[in-house]
């Protein structure tokens, strides 16, 4: 089990230096941040452009491979440079993180968990009513973007305000309320608050891809010939269900948990637009409309970094749920 984490742990690392590596590429590539000064007024004099743009490594008349051993040796020291207003890129991803890392593992751990019971009770009732129903809401789920999904439960959070509790239960926009002195309790409720909206509109597509699949996975294993064994012997249905075919159908779910991480951080960069949240997202598109080439390499590292943390969570359940990866 050490060697196979070990392993994991190598491999990650390699991947995650050839995404950041060429996330700065193409950005330095792409982007340019000489760009930003030309409708400045009155126009600085190119010697003053070129002095600015080498002082935060943007100069595009610096060889694109210096510019990179430069990046590269800063990041091995933990620093990702300064972005174009000038201020360290670091400081605004600290906070950035926290905001955008709390809202999508909060919705990837009620979507995902949501989805597999969901899934797993659609299985064992199969064309029953319960089925039917969820096979067709989690279709109607997948068939709208998220950017309408979002809106919607904007209006109809807005409708439950007025019309349901005749005051402000759901909060739509923003991660707090700026100078609410409330006391611990009173800031904690007001973050939850604004944190209800987002959460749900992350995690309902998350529901509904889920339920899909472990409906499928459930469906292979219910007819398994160690599941009737298990039932011969004395077994109860539900306790063969949950300690046999459940545990055996979430194998190939928890692969999967990974590669839905990285769609849900695409996705919680409508989320954070819609509902006002300054995360990692947010300040993505701003940085490529600015042309900030080390803050979106940042980004694009940080975003790196992530998926690989959630395929090794992925690796350590899947190994928890299958002894023959442990025994390996």
């Amino acid at each position: 089990m050490a060697g196979f984490l070990v392993r994991r742990l190598l491999s990650y690392a390699v991947l995650v230096g050839v995404a950041a590596s060429l996330a700065y590429l193409l950005a330095a590539t792409a982007l340019d941040p000489r760009s930003n000064y030309a409708d400045r007024t009155p126009k600085p004099p190119p010697a003053v452009v070129d002095a600015q743009l080498t002082a935060l490594n943007l100069n595009d008349k610096t060889p694109l491979l210096q510019r990179y051993a430069t990046w590269a040796t800063g990041v091995l020291r933990g620093d990702f440079g300064k972005a174009v207003t000038g201020s360290p890129v670091n400081e605004d991803l600290k906070r950035r993180m926290g905001v955008t890392f709390r809202l999508v593992i909060l919705g990837l751990l009620f979507g995902s968990a949501l989805g597999v019971l969901l899934g797993a009770l659609a299985a064992v009732r199969q064309y029953g009513w319960f089925d039917r129903l969820s096979t067709g809401l989690s279709f109607v789920v997948l068939a709208v973007p998220v950017v309408v999904l979002a809106n919607m439960m904007i209006l109809t959070a807005t409708w439950a305000n007025e019309r349901l509790f005749g005051r402000q239960v759901f909060l739509v926009s923003g991660e707090y309320s700026d100078g609410l002195d409330a006391g611990f309790w009173g800031q904690a409720v007001d973050r939850l608050q604004h944190l209800i909206l987002p959460t749900i509109s992350l995690s309902i597509g998350l529901i509904a891809v889920f339920s899909r699949y472990q409906r499928n996975m459930m469906l292979d294993v219910l007819g398994a010939d160690f599941l009737r064994t298990a039932m011969a012997k004395g077994l109860s249905r539900r306790k063969a269900l949950v300690r046999h075919a459940l545990r055996t159908a979430l194998i190939p779910v928890v692969t999967y948990f990974a590669f839905m991480f990285g769609a849900l951080l695409t996705g919680a960069t409508f989320t954070e637009k819609i509902f006002g949240w300054h995360g990692l997202g947010e300040q993505l598109i701003n940085s490529i409309f600015s042309n900030d080439v080390n803050t979106v390499a940042a980004i694009s590292c940080l975003a790196a970094i992530a998926v690989l943390c959630a395929s090794l969570a992925a690796d350590l359940l899947h190994a928890a749920l299958d002894p023959r990866v442990r025994a390996r």
